[in-house]
């Protein structure tokens, strides 16, 4: 083992930091960094499996054009050569780049330079647009700048926790850990989640708003106007440092309580436990953001924290917790089509100021096009150019199938990426090599604000560069070599770090000049810091607001409903997000094995009345259509969800699904203010499709599967899994799929009993298949166990072509110790009767705590058992 390295967490917005250990072969161990302010220890499932995605048998280590490889020379001067031509022929504009909240700090920083300062457009947007747009324009809005004012601590310290459209347990598991923790030490404290959804993150909720997905926006109106009612005022905080007062408290007293579609008890609780609790933290995520009235839902809840004048103290405040590592430092960097750079906007002086300070030849002087007018700039032909960086939005982007074509349209598209294969990848012309997390370089920022150090623990592959190098390059080509001679990444970052302070005297909240003067040993070494506010870190605890007359501003904000409302034809409400075990387009956790079983295939949550009214069962196959597209999903029914409203998680793609793609049925609605897409509220219709058969396939090497109407891909230990079903006749599709099975993993066939067919190969077990006319869920569990054999007796071939043998398998619960459901109830069958006690038999829920909740259920569900 080589020396241990000190990096962050790729993964979502909490930034954990990691302790990577390179083994010398290519991998790592990984361990939680004990000392790193934002996890103290922990880790979640994805961040504890990274070692197991370092792999390179699906990176791109070359420089590509229409699919041949070629040199980097020729690819950086295709490159400069294709923007320079579009630019001379159609201006500027004509030019898009669409970056990544995956990029580190200093690639932000060099994309955002060289459009916007030497380009001459503004047009370029990040995935963050999908993330957090709508929580940067509501910050501004109130506070006059894009200000988190809090920190981590303050969820530690509140009394009351309001979570609003945050699955914290699944999608940021580091701080739900931080949180069921504090709750333990101060059983009073209260926590209220406020989501459509009963989701694992209300195991630990006091109180449960199962809102009208939408009405978040009258909830907090009907919360706003009920504390000025009763007196709960910081009138002197509201005199000092606020206006706006009575236009959103009419707005708000015009607001029905009957929006929410909530019982009059639930809200007078909710309103009676914010009237009397001085420390409340308002922690908000997608189910806000992801709205065409996210902005309003971010002030009308913000509203609430001016009104108390709970803001920026300890344990107080309301906090946005963003969902990638690096969303927070591509805000800083002006890496979103509205903003300019360092936390400033388009005006007059900002734009003198930034050119002066880059010596920039052609400034953009106007914001440009957000992401989904972005891509429709694409495809109406406005757009000549787009170079995409590390991110995938034919599979992330709204009615993504417009996207995929779009781009396959586009004269000049460019992608970097480390991924050789993914929907992006497959439909851009020029494929640029880039570093992936283990490689790179530099800084990222945290949702706290707290930036922290991520350094390269591998060496680069092949012929892969980091992307500030890259467009550092490029730049060079088009003659702005003198503005890019950047050395490495420290120079990027003393230079981000002047611009902050430039000309900036307390006028801008972001500011870490005190970092521009660092030499090279001093940025290597770089602890974790959170920038700005007071001697505590925090802003706005006596105003301070960045507006011209330094107050904060409420907003009046008026509900309303989503853009598109269900009818007649599409009744129900598609939403949709994150699962457990699983992030993004799964480039990156479908690559581990132990992440694969949580949720190994795309599944469609819907109501049991609501499947019964479709004649719709557990493990049926299904379609979902709306007007803008549509796809295929396993049913999963649950009372987790309201009636009306189904669910289905964003991260298959065409990679791994034939039709689990479900943002290519998703609407296009954007919030007006930050042009954040509205991924939570499509009108769907689901149908029943007839399957005349299901199967399950593990096999060594990759398939070529036959066209079939549902298929879904995960990794396995050895092999890949194949879920897979059709409507073609049994027989049929038997012939196709054991030929498909033995064109890669050659050998003899063995027809077994019920459909069992398997690959053996000197006694050792190629494929195996098993095809019924029923969905076998337990099917993969059953069989994984003999992919591990090195060669079988004939006992366990006689006992595979029966079709395997139950080992405590049914389903994965614990992904950190790779622990089945049926582990779990057999450790609870044998009187393990409290969480406790599981994971004191079985190591499940003793780590980053994300299945808890499920072993609280089985818990439960033994109980109810015992005693009937």
């Amino acid at each position: 083992m080589t020396t241990p390295v000190h990096t962050t967490c790729p993964y979502c917005g909490v930034g954990c930091g990691i302790v990577a250990t390179p083994d010398g072969r290519g991998g790592a161990a990984i361990a939680a960094d004990r000392t790193h302010p934002a996890n103290h220890g922990r880790l979640c499932s994805k961040g504890a499996a990274l070692g197991e995605t370092l792999s390179l048998e699906d990176r791109l280590l070359h420089p590509e054009i229409d699919g041949r490889r070629v040199s980097w020379e020729v690819a950086l001067d295709t490159v400069a050569t294709g923007l320079q031509r579009t630019i001379e022929r159609h201006g500027p504009d004509a030019v898009a780049f669409y970056v990544s909240g995956q990029l580190l700090t200093e690639d932000y920083y060099a994309a955002n330079k060289l459009i916007k300062g030497f380009l001459g457009t503004a047009n370029i947007d990040t995935n963050s647009r999908l993330c957090m747009a709508s929580s940067v324009a509501g910050h501004k809005r109130a506070f006059g700048s894009d200000t988190v004012p809090g920190l981590y601590e303050d969820f530690e310290r509140a009394d009351l926790v309001v979570l609003v459209g945050s699955n914290l347990a699944w999608c940021h598991p580091v701080l739900f850990q931080r949180l069921e923790a504090a709750k333990h030490k101060r059983p009073s404290m209260k926590i209220v989640v406020v989501d459509p959804r009963r989701t694992e993150t209300c195991d630990i909720a006091d109180l449960h708003l199962a809102l009208k997905p939408g009405s978040d926006v009258a909830l907090f109106n009907i919360l706003l106007a009920g504390l000025a009612d009763r007196g709960v005022v910081d009138g002197d905080f509201v005199d000092r440092h606020t206006s706006g007062l009575d236009a959103a408290l009419a707005a708000a007293r015009a607001t029905d309580v009957a929006a929410c579609c909530l019982t009059r008890a639930d809200v007078e609780t909710f309103l009676d436990w914010f009237a009397r609790t001085e420390k409340v933290v308002t922690l908000y995520s997608q189910g806000v953001n992801q709205s065409s009235a996210g902005v309003d839902k971010v002030n009308a809840l913000i509203n609430c924290h001016l009104l108390t004048g709970r803001i920026g103290r300890p344990g107080m405040g309301p906090f946005s917790i963003t969902g990638q590592p690096n969303a927070m430092g591509g805000r800083e960097v002006g890496a979103l089509s509205n903003t300019l750079a360092a936390h400033m906007d388009f005006g007059p002086a900002a734009i003198d100021r930034v050119a002066r300070f880059w010596r920039a030849p052609r400034m953009a002087t106007r914001p440009g096009l957000k992401a989904v007018d972005l891509f429709e700039g694409v495809r109406a032909g406005r757009i000549k150019a787009v170079w995409i960086m590390a991110t995938n939005p034919v599979a992330s982007l709204p009615d993504a199938d417009a996207v995929r074509e779009a781009l396959r349209s586009c004269e000049f598209s460019i992608v970097s990426e480390a991924i050789r294969a993914s929907d992006t990848v497959d439909a851009c012309r020029i494929r640029l090599p880039a570093l992936a997390w283990a490689e790179k370089d530099g800084t990222v920022t945290n949702s706290e604000r707290g930036i922290s150090r991520q350094r390269p623990f591998l060496p680069p592959p092949g012929e892969a560069k980091q992307d500030w190098w890259i467009l550092a390059e490029v730049a060079r080509r088009l003659g702005h070599g003198e503005a890019f001679a950047w050395r490495g990444v420290a120079d990027i970052f003393r230079e981000h770090a002047a611009l902050s302070a430039f000309e900036n005297a307390g006028t801008r909240d972001f500011d870490i000049g005190s970092s521009a003067s660092i030499d090279d040993a001093a940025y290597e070494a770089l602890q974790p810091f959170v920038w700005g506010g007071g001697a505590d870190k925090r802003f706005f605890g006596d105003g301070g607001f960045f507006h011209d007359d330094r107050r904060a501003r409420f907003i009046a904000t008026t509900a309303r409903p989503p853009v598109n409302a269900p009818d007649e034809e599409r009744p129900l409400i598609l939403n949709t997000g994150r699962v457990r075990d699983q992030w993004h387009t799964m480039t990156r956790t479908g690559k581990s094995v132990r992440l694969a079983g949580h949720r190994p295939e795309p599944m469609l949550g819907l109501h049991p009345l609501d499947a019964s009214v479709r004649c719709l069962v557990d493990g049926d196959i299904a379609e979902v259509t709306s007007r803008w597209g549509r796809g295929v999903l396993r049913v999963h029914v649950t009372d987790s969800l309201r009636i009306g409203e189904v669910f289905a998680p964003m991260h298959w793609t065409a990679q791994v699904s034939r039709a689990g793609r479900i943002n290519a049925a998703v609407n296009p609605a954007v919030d007006p203010l930050s042009g954040q897409p509205e991924l939570k509220h499509t009108p769907v219709e689901i149908r029943r499709l007839d399957m005349h058969w299901h199967g399950t396939i593990l096999a060594r090497r990759p398939i070529m599967l036959p066209k079939i109407s549902y298929w879904a891909r995960i990794r396995g230990a050895g092999y890949h899994a194949y879920v897979v079903a059709g409507d073609q006749p049994f027989a049929v599709a038997q012939r196709a799929l054991s030929a498909a099975v033995r064109t890669t993993n050659p050998g003899p066939w063995l027809d077994g009993e019920n459909g069992v067919g398997a690959v053996l190969s000197d006694g050792r077990i190629e494929a195996v298949m098993t095809l019924g006319a029923t969905y076998d869920v337990e099917a993969r569990d059953r069989l994984a166990p003999y992919m591990a054999l090195d060669r079988l007796t004939m006992n366990q071939r006689d006992e595979l072509l029966h079709g395997g043998t139950d080992m405590h398998r049914g389903g994965e619960i614990c992904a950190c110790f790779g622990i089945s459901r049926g582990a779990v109830e057999a450790a609870i069958a044998d009187g393990a009767a409290s969480l406790a006690a599981v994971g004191a038999t079985t190591h499940a829920g003793t780590n980053c705590g994300s299945c808890r909740s499920e072993i609280r259920a089985l818990l439960r569900a033994a109980r109810l058992v015992k005693v009937a």
